[in-house]
């Protein structure tokens, strides 16, 4: 049973297809892209260098339409005023939020919306905020791709993607996220208060050890 989801979105650009890291995507719609290199589904075991991933860039700066664009530290609070809007408006529980200069990752709770319309609700909110910002330009792409998300089926799995989500911005040698809209993990559905045969917590019983 799915409890909640890691949801990943990426800034224009920056996640192409056939990225050196691998992708979940499956096919390459542009034929100018698809010279970048080979796709490869999922992420690869062996990460690229540092350098092969500048080079990659490099590279596709050359057959984007529009230039690759980075979020300065500027941005990231404008785009957490965009999460928090969705949040609010959908009533969604996140457990953990980190905003790069280049994608974002959140833990949220399985809500009455699909995870890919959750996704969906994020990237329009962020988009509207910092198009009304003028961080971007009005035809300049934000977010590229529809982003992905990765199903959360027990409470220690949930944490542990709390824990990748909280460390992200330390290899950017960034502070620490502290966003009002993120609340502490309490276990769900098998925390405090909440009865031990309902249909949730019954589930997930077995994997409590």
């Amino acid at each position: 049973m799915i409890i909640g989801y890691h949801l990943i979105w990426t800034v224009y650009g920056y996640w192409l297809p056939n990225d050196p890291r691998g992708s979940m995507s499956k096919t390459i719609a542009s034929d100018v892209i698809a010279q970048l290199g080979a796709l490869h589904y999922g992420r690869k075991k062996i990460q690229p260098s540092t350098r092969e991933m500048r080079q990659f860039h490099e590279r596709s700066r050359s057959v984007l339409k529009f230039p690759l664009l980075l979020f300065a530290e500027n941005g990231i609070p404008i785009i957490a005023e965009g999460v928090a809007e969705a949040i609010r408006r959908h009533n969604d529980t996140c457990y953990a939020c980190a905003i790069m200069p280049d994608h974002v990752h959140m833990v949220i709770r399985r809500h009455r919306h699909q995870a890919d319309e959750m996704l969906a609700n994020l990237k329009e909110s962020t988009r509207l905020r910092v198009r009304t910002a003028g961080v971007r330009t009005t035809d300049h792409p934000v977010w590229g791709g529809p982003g992905w998300n990765v199903f959360l089926d027990t409470p220690d799995g949930v944490r542990r993607v709390i824990r990748y989500t909280n460390e992200n911005p330390r290899p950017w040698c960034m502070p620490e996220q502290r966003w009002t809209f993120v609340k502490p993990y309490d276990g769900w559905p098998l925390h405090s208060g909440h009865g031990p045969n309902t249909s949730d917590a019954a589930s997930l019983s077995k994997h409590q050890p």
